[in-house]
């Protein structure tokens, strides 16, 4: 199996005629911007399908012009790794025109992913209600900040507003300190994952009774699902989660330690590793330390537990710790910067990092895929689009002549 998985990303030799992604045939209509909705809907693209990104005229996608960096191109970086293995449409859903080139597209998609304010999909008559009606197996996913239903749905939905309000700031950062949130963001691409699960087991189900379905995914429950070790702490024990730093709020030692000459990260998760580390470290009065010797003794006394482990911890580097640990079965790790993480000799070659082709950009950088399916690798077939490149394109292949495209035009469909 190893040797499958190394070759995973290997081009088919002459006698191996590659096989059709998974998705191969399926096709999709990206609605949506920014974050959550482009990442899902990328995810689809990588594994075969035909993601057709639907975009406002004039600006496009907001990430391509007005959230984060450029380089050569109108394009940002961000926009660049969340929109790879897509066509770029232009239409204005806001006339009839669009919305009947819209409704054309529906006729002809499997799968629809938006991504705007709870109730703007209807007002444009775009919504699920409306369009499945041109395609009763459709599958529609709606992705928002708090959802379709309750109190909050009404809501603008970000990242930081989910993550503040589901609770994950709450046991972010370090015991007394300020409100800190997650480095990466949780909420949107936590949220882009629960919906494409979701959309691939509505599609496998419209598949087998011809029926499509509604997907009512939002950020602040994305945030939420990832809270299963904390609140089960407060379900079980009574006791409110609090941040505890780089700790493990269910076995101790489990963090990142102080070495000479910076941190590293160990845990010694069960009680065999704890002895273990003990003898390790040569410190066998810790064994018989009543603070220590089970992991409730030690979760309690967590402070004094790491302040006598650095002292060992302190007398040499992070890296011969990590050696030394790994080689009694430890488990340890450097701590690394992004660069060097995607840089490291297991990072390069698990490949996440890869070079694409952009017609403005020339080479630019992605991120590699996150997942290896050995019998069908995941490929990267188109650079980002740019906007509105495939327009004429894909309404073409929908029946739309040159005439049809122009009279869409005479009435708006393309234009702001």
């Amino acid at each position: 199996m190893s040797d499958a998985l190394d070759q995973a990303h290997e081009t088919p030799t002459a006698t191996q005629a590659p096989r059709a992604l998974p998705l191969a045939g399926v096709r999709v209509l990206d609605v949506s911007q920014v974050m959550a909705g482009p990442y899902s809907c990328m995810l689809l693209g990588d594994l075969g399908a035909d993601v057709i990104k639907i975009e406002p005229p004039g600006t496009g996608d907001q990430t391509r012009g007005a959230m984060g960096f450029k380089m050569k191109g109108p394009d940002s970086m961000g926009f660049l790794n969340m929109n790879r293995n897509k066509r770029s449409v232009v239409l204005n859903l806001k006339s009839e025109a669009g919305r009947e080139a819209f409704y054309e597209l529906v006729k002809s998609a499997d799968i629809v992913v938006e991504n705007y304010r709870p109730g703007v999909m209807k007002k444009l008559k775009c919504d699920y209600e409306t369009v499945s009606k041109y395609n009763p197996r459709l599958v529609y996913a709606s992705i928002s900040g708090f959802g379709q239903t309750g109190p909050w749905a009404g809501r603008p939905g970000f990242d930081l507003m989910a993550q503040a309000m589901s609770g994950v700031m709450s046991v972010t950062g370090h015991p007394g300190g300020p409100p800190v949130k997650a480095g990466v963001p949780v909420a949107d691409i936590g949220c882009g994952l629960f919906a494409t699960y979701a959309v691939l087991g509505a599609y496998i189900g419209a598949k087998n009774t011809g029926e499509g379905q509604y997907i009512d995914a939002s950020l602040f429950e994305a945030a939420l699902a990832f809270s299963v070790w904390d609140i089960s702490e407060y379900w079980g024990r009574g006791t409110e989660p609090i941040p505890l730093g780089t700790a493990n709020r269910m076995s101790a030692p489990y963090q990142a330690v102080k070495s000479r000459d910076g941190y590293f990260v160990m845990g010694a998760t069960n009680q065999k590793l704890w002895l273990q580390l003990c003898e390790t470290l040569e410190r066998p009065e810790l064994v018989d330390d009543p603070r220590f010797r089970t992991n409730p003794d030690r979760l309690a006394h967590r402070e004094v537990l790491i302040e006598e482990l650095e002292k060992s911890f302190v007398t040499r580097t992070s890296d011969e710790w990590v050696e030394s640990l790994l080689a009694v079965g430890i488990p340890a790790g450097t701590m690394y910067t992004y660069p060097e993480a995607f840089e490291s000799e297991h990072g390069q070659h698990r490949q996440m990092r890869m070079e694409i082709d952009h017609p403005h950009e020339g080479k630019v950088s992605n991120i590699g895929f996150a997942v290896k399916l050995t019998g069908t690798p995941q490929q990267v077939t188109r650079h980002p689009p740019l906007l509105g490149q495939h327009t004429d394109e894909v309404l073409g292949e929908i029946g739309l002549d040159a005439a049809a495209v122009a009279a869409l035009a005479a009435r708006g469909a393309f234009a702001p």
